[in-house]
């Protein structure tokens, strides 16, 4: 008797998903079991290839050839060490006060320099290293792409959540799209263990790479500003501290290694006049007013609305998520050319278009629509935009909420675009970032003393006690190096 035909059916696509199973399947390097997978290692590395260009555009690279060359060659020194040796990795630290460190299939390696200015010896530099080359090695980041196409769930496109705002707002790049995509905790304790592998391998005493959790946990607020355990993707970092030191403390036993390095006052000296914090030469925002000091030019910002500035463009939403202005570099070389243009390139519906001045300088005002069909029905965004030439460049502000929310907006839309003007302040102007200097201790005293002895003012004493890795009560001893953020100049 002949099979009926659905069951005929079923059998034939269980044999096809088991023949596409066993061809998919790969060996982990570091576990040695089979894996599914959908890239090979030649897809991953076209994909950290293709996304390394757009995440330093995003981020941009940070200007000190020496500490680019020392996470060159301690990262090329730990690859070499590690399950993928013959993987071509790439290192780089980017321009970012975030204290973070992150990794691209492939083998593509960043930190920030918000993270380097936190470490303090190379030990917990190398703990670190080894995590996130751990994350390419175990092929973390290619996992979690096969996560993401098996469920179907979207990748986070925009920086705000205005429905139908996607295509007007510079588009998150695929390397940006990869960095959101989390590591769980699986995969966060095996880049751990092999952050401790790694390191020691290349002679680093893995216990500080623990010590650095505890920093990680100040920074976060402690236990008070923890997420829980049960809602973190992550491990909680005191968790990580015990873990870790058990770890590097085994480690240590099995290699029978107990002459680490650790580097304290070669790497902080190494890090002396690091930018902290947020670079004010790159644009930033005081008193509701968003400031470039490079470029000239200022422009109000919504009262309570939040900003996020990058390379890229500036971005400002209010809390409730319904409204959106976007800030960007026009690359046309006219200023109609420019307005044309972004009618165009983003299928808009023109309502209206004046030609006027802003400040003295030519611009375009434009009120356009987007109809975009979803599953709640049709919706349509209304869009403010100016076009606004200064100094031979073209701006472009984009002012966006859903048609029925559009009137409530259009009065901070227009505040903000109509007071765009040229910066002429010097006091605003001539506002340089903070750096971190290396000081001396002169003498035998606790990290709060010695920090008021140079000046660092009451509020910013367990600020500056997290930056060194130590509470203030901690002795510091004559000769010893400590850390102190100092303004910094051009």
């Amino acid at each position: 008797m002949r099979k009926p035909l659905f069951q005929r059916l079923l059998t034939t696509l269980t044999l096809a998903l088991v023949l596409l199973l066993n061809s998919c399947a790969v060996v982990n390097p570091v576990t040695g079991k089979k894996q599914l997978m959908v890239m090979s290692e030649q897809e991953e590395i076209a994909l950290g290839a293709s996304s390394n260009p757009q995440v330093l555009a995003e981020f941009g690279t940070y200007d000190d050839p020496k500490l680019q060359a020392f996470i060159n060659e301690k990262g090329q020194e730990m690859a070499k060490v590690s399950h993928r040796p013959t993987l071509p990795f790439y290192f780089k630290i980017v321009d970012s006060d975030v204290v973070n460190a992150f990794a691209l299939p492939g083998g593509y390696v960043y930190f920030t320099r918000g993270i380097m200015a936190h470490f303090n010896n190379e030990a917990e530099f190398a703990g670190v290293l080894g995590h996130e080359i751990g994350h390419v090695t175990g092929r973390h980041g290619a996992l979690q792409q096969r996560s993401q196409i098996f469920s179907s769930i979207g990748l986070i496109g925009v920086l705000i959540a205005v429905p139908g705002a996607a295509q007007l707002i510079e588009p998150l790049s695929q390397g940006m799209q990869l960095l959101l995509l989390k590591n769980g905790r699986d995969h966060e304790s095996q880049s751990d263990e092999l952050g401790v592998q790694y390191s020691t391998k290349i002679g680093y005493d893995a216990k500080e790479m623990a010590g650095f959790f505890s920093t990680i946990d100040r920074l976060s607020g402690g236990p008070e500003g923890r997420v829980p355990n049960f809602l973190s993707t992550h491990p909680n970092p005191l968790d990580r501290f015990k873990r870790v030191g058990e770890l590097a403390e085994a480690e240590q036993k099995k290699t029978n290694n107990f002459n680490l390095k650790v580097n304290r006052d070669s790497y902080l000296r190494m890090i002396d006049g690091i930018v902290y914090g947020p670079d004010p030469q790159q644009g930033y925002t005081e008193n509701n007013v968003f400031y470039h000091p490079v470029l000239k030019f200022q422009f109000p910002v919504p009262a309570d609305w939040q900003l996020q500035n990058s390379p890229q463009q500036v971005v400002m939403a209010p809390k409730d998520g319904k409204a959106a202005v976007i800030f960007n570099l026009a690359t046309e070389k006219s200023l109609r050319e420019a307005a044309n243009n972004t009618i165009t390139k983003d299928s808009l519906k023109l309502i209206d278009s004046q030609n006027l001045t802003v400040n003295g300088f030519p611009a375009v005002a434009m009120t356009a629509e987007q109809v975009s069909k979803t599953q709640q029905g049709t919706q349509t965004l209304r869009i403010l935009i100016y076009v606004i030439q200064y100094d031979n460049m073209i701006y472009r502000f984009y002012g966006m909420a859903q048609a029925a929310d559009f009137n409530a907006y259009n009065l901070s839309f227009q505040n903000t675009f109509k007071n765009f003007r040229e910066l002429t302040d010097r006091s605003k102007i001539n506002v340089f970032a903070e750096r971190v200097k290396i000081k001396t201790v002169s003498r035998s005293a606790t990290l709060a003393e010695a920090l008021r002895s140079f000046g660092v003012p009451e509020k910013r004493l367990e600020e500056h006690a997290i930056l060194n890795g130590m509470q203030q009560k901690e002795t510091v001893t004559a000769g010893m190096l400590i850390k102190v953020v100092e303004k910094g100049s051009n």
